[in-house]
């Protein structure tokens, strides 16, 4: 059974201030996400899962069928605020989504096989597509989950201070804890990240970062359940920004003793859109991959279907 791919492309993109995820940047108006799935499609994934806003279903239908009718399996899940909180009363004035694990959840009634999970505005590399369907197709157990890792230091952005999993691997390539640092820049040429109280600690070039890249089992979905209902009576109450993320659950699932996340390297180039001035960096780069032949210009016209 070939492996599923599913796109979380739900989020609100409020540092960005526009709907990202269907930017054009690709020379012939692809967006990132149309590079992800034609990665995806080479690298052997059988289906395509859309986590999106169910008030931007039809639009979004639109843009992504006439691309990938005949060449790929799709299907669409909505992430609701509503979705899988039991008797739990959603606080006045919470209006943001409850994050990436959550959206995870909200994708499971499509999802029966090992499934990768990305980010829709992230551009990942043909090689990690590569090599997450080779672990999903060969590895991947319920207790065997995975995750691409990165350099760290081929993932910052020149125009504001980025989030990112930040990984410890121990020698057997399995992650050993995953730390969300909220504030990560170079300073003098030195990557550092800072703490809640301004203070500002150094980070080792040769770090791996979680780029949202993950490789899992259908068994997740179970666990995601009850560390929901955790998350909801800890965190939800006070906090209108709280979010359910999946580097915390995943560091929480290695903690509980569930089994290994074993972390696959790439030499993948990462790019993504944090803030609009990055926009024309990530047009520039994929001008580039075009013109070295890496993608053709007209990425869905010379796809084979």
């Amino acid at each position: 059974m070939k492996p599923t791919l599913v796109i979380m492309a739900a989020g609100m993109a409020s540092r960005y201030g526009s709907m990202k995820q269907i930017q054009q940047f690709g020379p012939s108006g692809e967006t990132i996400m149309d590079y992800s799935i034609s990665d995806a499609i080479a690298a052997g994934f059988g289906k395509i899962v859309f986590i999106i806003r169910r008030d931007f279903a039809d639009d979004f239908k639109a843009i992504f069928e006439p691309k990938l009718s005949g060449r790929i399996e799709t299907a669409y899940a909505f992430q609701d605020l509503d979705d899988y909180i039991g008797d739990f009363k959603i606080p006045e004035g919470r209006v943001k989504p409850w994050g990436t694990s959550h959206a995870i959840m909200c994708a499971q009634d499509f999802v029966q096989e090992p499934f990768a999970v990305i980010n829709a505005d992230d551009f990942y590399g043909k090689d990690a597509f590569v090599k997450a369907a080779a672990f999903l197709s060969s590895e991947c157990k319920k207790d065997v989950y995975g995750l691409v890792g990165y350099q760290l230091a081929n993932t910052l952005s020149a125009n504001g201070s980025v989030s990112r999993g930040v990984c410890k691997v121990d020698e057997s390539g399995n992650l050993v804890e995953i730390n969300e640092r909220l504030k990560i820049y170079r300073e003098g040429g030195q990557m550092v990240y800072e703490e809640g109280d301004g203070s500002k600690n150094g980070l080792d070039e040769n770090t791996k970062a979680s780029m949202n890249f993950w490789c899992f089992h259908p068994s997740l979905f179970e666990y995601l359940k009850t560390e929901f209902k955790t998350f909801l009576q800890e965190q939800a109450t006070g906090d209108l920004k709280a979010e359910f993320l999946i580097p915390r659950t995943a560091d929480q699932w290695v903690k509980d003793g569930k089994g290994v996340i074993k972390v696959l390297p790439t030499d993948a180039q990462w790019f993504g859109v944090t803030y609009k001035e990055d926009a024309p960096v990530v047009k520039e780069a994929l001008q580039q991959l075009v013109d070295k032949n890496i993608y053709p210009k007209s990425l869905w016209n010379l796809q084979n279907a």
